[in-house]
């Protein structure tokens, strides 16, 4: 008798910087989410797709919960709160190196309100000693009452293919969403302009990261060995684009370099790369900018 699929989705919340985005590429077993250890790098809720022959569950990586400084920090906010009661189940992911603060007694609060089954996955923990495990679990059970905890190494693998295991049986019987081989919503345009964003926020310093968008402006097939990527990275002011460009046009070229491998990978393709910086002032509080760059009300 053919076993009937089960299918659903599953939101993933947590402080910046807990490791959410490593986790859903470790889980897909692709780059689809940038990883950088600047925080708030998310800023869409990026899908992520697990399929096996009976079950596909479609991760929801939401950004980092924070105290909101700009119209992008509300809009990260509002859409991560806006997915809790929308999915069958809910992973609230800590940081097992850094101690309980109050941006996890303030996802918290809002997760008291949530009535679907929450897993309290402690991550990286190869980063402390074993006996220290406990004391963190205990710190959190007592505030909430968790479905499960699961102590986890995001980037390591470790105890990942377990909670995935637990997670796909809290999923409804249901269709398949997507095709097999098909592991994230996000168009290709998409993600490239993400790959291209992390080489900013790994290669640049503090004044820059959080003012940065990237539009992807073209992505065409030039033959059948080549895609042209043309993009231009938005900075809100002169002088941040001058840090971008480098002496000599030296920082960009690296950023351009680094990116277009990634992007390479992405597509299986040769990709020439494209780049320029074009500066907007203060685009993060423009609502007009904001949705011009993807950041749609209609999202959240």
């Amino acid at each position: 008798m053919e076993s009937k699929m089960h299918s659903g989705f599953i939101a993933i919340i947590g402080r910046p910087n807990v490791g959410k985005s490593t986790f859903l590429n470790q889980v897909v077993g692709e780059k689809i989410a940038i990883m950088s250890d600047k925080a708030q790098t998310t800023r869409n809720k990026i899908q992520g797709i697990y399929t096996t022959a009976d079950t596909q569950i479609v991760f929801i990586d939401t950004p980092g919960i924070h105290k909101p400084h700009s119209r992008l920090g509300d809009f990260m906010v509002q859409s991560a709160l806006s997915t809790l009661n929308e999915v069958d189940a809910l992973i609230f992911m800590v940081n097992a190196v850094e101690k309980k603060g109050k941006g996890d007694e303030f996802i918290i609060e809002r997760l008291k309100q949530v009535k679907q089954p929450i897993f309290l996955v402690i991550n990286k923990i190869d980063q402390i000693h074993p006996d220290d495990l406990l004391k963190i679990v205990e710190s959190y059970r007592k505030e909430l009452d968790f479905k499960e905890v699961y102590p986890i190494s995001a980037l390591k693998g470790n105890n990942c293919d377990e909670l995935v295991s637990a997670l796909a049986e809290e999923l409804p019987e249901g269709p398949q969403f997507y095709p097999d081989d098909q592991i994230t919503d996000h168009p290709e345009r998409f993600i490239a302009g993400e790959l291209i964003r992390e080489q900013v926020l790994k290669l640049t310093r503090e004044e820059v990261p959080h003012s940065v968008a990237v539009i992807v402006e073209r992505i065409k097939r030039e033959d059948d060995e080549k895609v042209l990527v043309q993009a231009t990275i938005i900075v809100e002011r002169g002088s941040q684009k001058g840090i971008l460009i480098g002496k000599g046009g030296k920082m960009l070229k690296v950023i351009g370099t680094r990116a277009r491998k990634e992007i390479e990978h992405l597509l299986g393709d040769r990709v020439y790369l494209e780049l320029w910086v074009k500066v907007q002032d203060n685009w993060r509080d423009k609502k007009a900018d904001l949705q011009a760059f993807g950041y749609k009300q209609d999202d959240y």
